[in-house]
Formats: C-alpha cells, structure tokens, sequence
C-alpha cells in the first residue's frame, strides 16, 4: 500500500523555529473554518471547540509515537444527532456531551479489538481498488463546500468570485514557482494576499474584532462545560437515556472515514499508517480526543482533510509542525482578538484555498489506482470503482433508523467493501 515519497520534511523531521511557526500557523488557518463552524451550527462554545480541537491533536499524536501527521478537528458527522439529542433533552446537553464521551470510548474498545485480532485484515478488506475511489470520494465529496466558499454558485457576488481566483492562482503559482522559504508556505501566501484583496473590495467583516476591542477583554479562559462544578464554568450531568445511546451508530460512520483518511494521509506520505503505527493506535487517539473534548464540553474529534491537503501540497509532513499548530490552537482559544482576526477571513478566501486542498486529496486516489496498476479492462473493478464513486458523490442516503444515516465516504465504502467480497474474480 506504501510507496516511497520525497517529502521536503518527513514526519520525524523537525524545521527551524521561524519556518516552525509559519508552517504550524498553516495548518491552523486551514483547519480553522470548519473546527469553528461545527459549534457554531450546534450552539457549543467555539473558544472550547477550538482548545479541544489543539489539545486532542497532541493526545493523538502522543499515542501514536508522533508518527502521524495528523490535525484533529471538530467532526460535522454528529451535527444531526447533537441538535436531535439538545433539543430532545429541552436545551440541556447531558445527553449529547455523555453519548460523545461513550462513542470515544466504542473507538478505544474497536482499537483494543483490533489489537487483539491483528491488522493484516486491512490490506484484504481495503485493496486499491477500493482505496482508490473512496480518497477521491473524501476529496471531490467536499468539492461543493469549496465551490460555494468561492461565489461560484447562484446568487454568488464578483468580489467574492474575484478573491477566490486571485487567492487560488497566487497559491498554485507560489506553490509551483516559488523558491525556497515561501514553496513550502502557500497556503499561507496566499491567505494573506487574498485577505487584502478581499479589504480592498470591502467583504471584510471587522464587526468581531470591534466587539472585543470595546469590551477589552482581549484575553480569557475557554467556555469549559464540566459535568461537575469547576469555579463559576456551567455544568452537565452525565446521563444515559435513549437521547444518548441514539447518538453511538453515528460511530460506525466515523470509524470508516477515520480509516479513509489515514489512508489518504499514509499514500501522500509515502507510508502505512494503518500499520505503522497501526489502526489501533490512530484509533486509540483518535477516541481518547474525541472522549476529552465532550468532557470539556466542546464536539467530536475527527482527522481534518483541509490539513491533509496541505501536507499533500506542500511536501511538508512534519508531524513537529502539526502539534505547533495545535498548541497556536490552544493559545488562541485563550486570545479574544486573535481569534477574532481569524474569523473576520471571508469564505472567498478559504473557499480559493480549498478548491485546491480537496483537489489534491481527490488527486491521490487516481494516483492509488495508476501506482497499483488497478486494470480497468477487468468488468470487476469497473463495476466497484463506477458503484462507489455514483454512491459517493450523487448524495445516496442509507438510513439506520431515526438519528443515523450512512451517506458519502462511509456508504461508498461500503459498498465497495461489499462488491469486492461476493463479486467473482475474473
């Protein structure tokens, strides 16, 4: 499954300071978006979503050996089941927060399973040809989030449309052009560049940065919820009901893309992750973070592909920089301003970024199935490949009751899973 890779910083390699830092500050404003939206759309504190995000991203890295360059974030795939779970409970979130730290805890039991049975399953279950379409469902299933950031959709403004092209062109071009330094920080490059752009046109919304400026109160605390008192932070009670245990299937979706994108992440580095240092172990951290996070009131933890596509572009796998970003994440959840600065970045922006970071996620799958010589003359991969990437991207549902539904990369591979035991071979 592996191939050698040239990387310009290998996972165990560590940059200078300055070059640390801006690679880390990367990271963090592609992962930034999306770890903020999730408690935005179900009503959690960003300032706890975004600590938990950085402080998940070291226990993770810890508990592989610092093998792993991965960026935990907030999940989007327990967004249903959360609001069902808070309402269904009149606005409390015993239910939600005590259902997240039990699926953390299915992760670590499924780990310690695998453990116990081996892992050479995975390459049976998991060949090329399924390998393949699922990392292009994970990138091009993202595709619509990319193009509606950009303004490329109905109703969509020219300044933002504008922001979009001049940030992702800037970005190609450093990214192909450049020499040195700035090769290896595109993304950030072209953040930059676009967010004067988007000033200059006037779609820059400082209203955040004057709420904090006027309060003063430029640092504080994240908006811990504890399920027991702790100083004056708000409180939860563990519970465990059926507004709870609905919340758990949502795992099965979750453990499918976890595996995903590790093998997205290992065929862009050249390694087998799932090996090295095992789906035990990623899955371990993984659960671990994603337990603490509930604990401390925030969302589900799960491995970003905004960053795997920044690894996958710049050739920078240090997993040194993926725990700076996450301590930079920790530090901001405790700076106002800051945090606010980050936010005022408009959609346009991240939405020129992102039509290249999917892009190349997407990318990696094609180049599983030509590096593998995945024979497409065969009607058997045909078939699997074709099944997978219509069910994938054509936005079939697969319902499992009232709070659960298998869709996207889980369904696809699924289904590719499914065709590859009981289709004959040629």
């Amino acid at each position: 499954m592996s191939q050698k890779v040239e990387m310009i910083l290998d996972v165990n390699e560590k940059p200078n300071l300055a070059k640390w830092t801006l690679l880390s500050f990367q990271h963090v404003f592609a992962m930034f978006g999306a770890t903020i939206l999730v408690p935005i759309l179900t009503g959690f504190p960003v300032s706890v979503a975004l600590f938990a995000s950085g402080l998940g991203t070291v226990i993770y890295s810890v508990i592989t050996k610092f093998k792993v360059p991965v960026y935990l974030g907030s999940s989007f795939a327990y967004i249903s089941a959360v609001v069902i779970a808070v309402e269904a409970m009149g606005g409390s979130v015993d239910a939600s927060q005590t259902g997240l730290m039990l699926v953390g805890l299915i992760y670590v039991v499924v780990a310690l399973v695998i453990k116990f049975i081996g892992k050479d399953w995975i390459d049976k279950l998991l060949p090329p040809i399924i390998i393949g379409p699922m990392i292009a469902v994970i990138g091009l299933g993202l595709a619509a989030n990319a193009v509606g950031n950009a303004g490329f959709v109905e109703g969509g403004t020219w300044q933002a449309m504008t922001v979009a092209i001049l940030t992702f062109t800037i970005t190609a071009f450093i990214s192909t052009k450049a020499k040195g330094f700035f090769k290896i920080i595109p993304f950030l490059c072209g953040i930059l560049i676009g967010y004067v752009i988007a000033c200059f046109l006037g779609i820059v919304d400082f209203s955040q940065v004057t709420s904090v400026i006027e309060s003063g109160q430029f640092f504080a605390l994240p908006q811990f919820i504890f399920p027991f008192q702790v100083g004056d932070f708000k409180t939860y009670n563990i519970y465990f009901g059926p507004e709870t245990f609905a919340i758990l299937p949502v795992a099965l979706v979750t453990i499918a893309e976890h595996i995903g994108d590790h093998t997205v992440l290992g065929k862009i580095c050249g390694r087998n992750f799932l090996k090295d240092p095992g789906l035990d172990k990623t899955l371990m951290g993984d659960g671990i973070a994603t337990a603490v996070s509930a604990f401390l009131g925030g969302p589900a933890n799960t491995t970003y592909g905004e960053n795997t596509g920044v690894i996958g572009m710049t050739k920078v796998a240090s997993v040194y920089v993926t725990v700076g970003a996450a301590v930079i994440a920790m530090l901001l959840s405790c700076c106002t301003i800051v945090s606010a600065f980050i936010q005022t970045i408009p959609n346009a922006v991240l939405g020129g970024m992102s039509i290249l970071l999917y892009g190349v996620i997407a990318s990696n799958g094609l180049r599983v199935l030509i590096d593998n010589n995945v024979d497409f003359s065969k009607q058997r991969n045909l078939i699997i490949a074709s099944a997978m990437l219509v069910i994938g991207l054509g936005g079939a549902l697969l319902p499992l009751g009232r709070f659960v539904t298998l869709s996207g990369t889980a369904l696809s591979a699924t289904i590719g899973i499914i065709l590859n035991l009981v289709l004959p071979k040629e």
